[in-house]
């Protein structure tokens, strides 16, 4: 019997979780192990439906004031509260020290700009 993600958001209450057997259920693969679920699944349910609200909305605030009953300054508290429970994730995070040696060997930079980022420094 396959439980969706509500009722594990209700079984668990907001507590912090631990997955440690996953299966896929088109290949038959099951895997185990410890996994932490991603930050938006560890929100509460009323969370991520506001959330998800949010995003259909395609940020509209005014409509996120329509849709839930709630003021504008509702709307703000309540999107800067759940920021601040996900942690930023660094799209474009600096090259590693093997990237950087071989953009140097492949001749994209020069051995100046190579030393500058190895340093952090660009």
């Amino acid at each position: 019997m396959t439980k969706d993600w509500q009722e594990l958001t209700k079984i668990t209450r907001g507590a912090s979780l631990l997955v440690e057997r996953v299966k896929l259920k088109e290949d038959d693969i099951v895997l185990e192990g410890s996994f932490e679920l991603p930050p938006l699944a560890r929100l509460t349910m009323e969370d991520q439906i506001f959330v998800t609200a949010f995003i259909r909305s395609h940020g509209s605030i005014k409509d996120m004031e329509q849709l839930f009953g709630i003021s504008y300054p509702t709307v703000k508290n309540r999107l800067n509260r759940i920021s601040q429970m996900l942690e930023f994730v660094d799209i474009n995070p600096p090259a590693s020290h093997s990237e950087i040696l071989g953009e140097l060997d492949r001749g994209a930079i020069s051995v100046e700009d190579a030393l500058e980022k190895l340093r952090g420094e660009k």
